[in-house]
């Protein structure tokens, strides 16, 4: 029998070390993707330093789950005296109704109690609960293609009932109170449960309707007929009062800083956003791989929501 020929020490030290480079670029990539994936802008202003001469402006991007975020963000504006107004710099589809309300409530206060100048730019989208949102300020600025409006209320859940007959498995529940199970995920809803859960919408729907009309200082009667969900664009939006002004952010810059006596170019802020670290992300897996429960759960939510 021939003797294979032995490898040299170098050889495995070529062949392991170039697996190694492999692994460290394969991950360092993968972090890289993650990050830029997750994370935000580390922008905590540019054109700050000293001086009074700025305005805050507040990013209102996808879709609105939670109100945290841009109240914490407001409060700081509202709070600092070098920064002379604020404007909202809108794209959003709208969110989750409380989560939309709760950032128009603290859009009013700033306007109302703090008497700081707050304005809207809408870019591509201002709808439904970011359009409710924006009703809060002094000014709404739009582009004339964008989407603005959609004064409605959405909700939705999944029926599987079907799916568990052709599985052959049994949903037990176990109430009391006639409403507790309402509405329920497995079976049809009865004509009182439909008529329950059609007063919750119809009843938010009045809040929106509300709320838009204090804001935009319009009466309710004539916020009322552009109240069916409908979209229109910034420049069909105009002559409904929707919004005040046609111009991009730019022009809301420029114009916001004419209103509050700054002269030449403001220096804009924007808040400090922290990126998701790669150890953030490790030690939090279910971000990146949730399990099958999270998959499966699906709870009934309540939206002001243009899709």
């Amino acid at each position: 029998m021939n003797e294979q020929p032995k490898r040299s020490t170098w050889f495995w030290v070529l062949i392991g070390g170039g697996l190694l480079v492999l692994v460290v670029a394969v991950i360092v990539g993968l972090a890289f993707a993650i990050v830029h994936a997750t994370g935000g802008s580390d922008m905590s202003a540019f054109g700050s330093g000293l001086g009074s001469d700025k305005i805050g402006v507040v990013d209102v991007d996808g879709v609105i789950l939670s109100a945290e975020t841009p109240i914490s963000q407001m409060r700081k504006f509202a709070d600092d005296s070098s920064i002379r107004a604020i404007i909202l710099h809108i794209n959003s589809p709208g969110g989750g109704a409380a989560a939309s309300q709760e950032v128009y409530e603290e859009v009013k206060r700033i306007r109302d109690e703090k008497k700081k100048p707050i304005v809207a730019s809408i870019e591509s989208e201002g709808a439904s609960g970011a359009y409710y949102i924006a009703s809060g300020t002094e000014k709404i600025y739009a582009n004339r293609a964008s989407i603005v409006g959609s004064i409605g209320v959405i909700m939705e859940y999944t029926n599987y009932g079907d799916l568990l007959k052709w599985a052959k498995l049994k949903n037990v529940i176990i109430k009391a109170g006639d409403l507790k199970d309402t509405p329920s995920p497995v079976r049809d809803l009865t004509p009182n449960e439909l008529a329950y859960m059609q007063g919750l919408v119809d009843n938010m729907h009045q809040q929106f309707i509300d709320d838009v009309a204090s804001g935009r200082k319009r009466p309710v009667t004539e916020i009322q007929p552009l109240a069916t969900g409908q979209v229109w664009t910034g420049q069909q939006a105009l002559p409904l009062h929707l919004i005040d002004s046609i111009g991009s952010f730019q022009d809301a810059l420029k114009a916001t800083a004419k209103q509050v006596g700054i002269s030449g170019d403001p220096q804009v802020v924007k808040p400090y956003i922290r990126r998701k670290s790669l150890i953030d992300i490790l030690t939090s897996p279910s971000d990146l791989f949730p399990g099958p429960e999270q998959l499966l759960e699906k709870n009934v939510g309540f939206y002001f929501l243009w899709r």
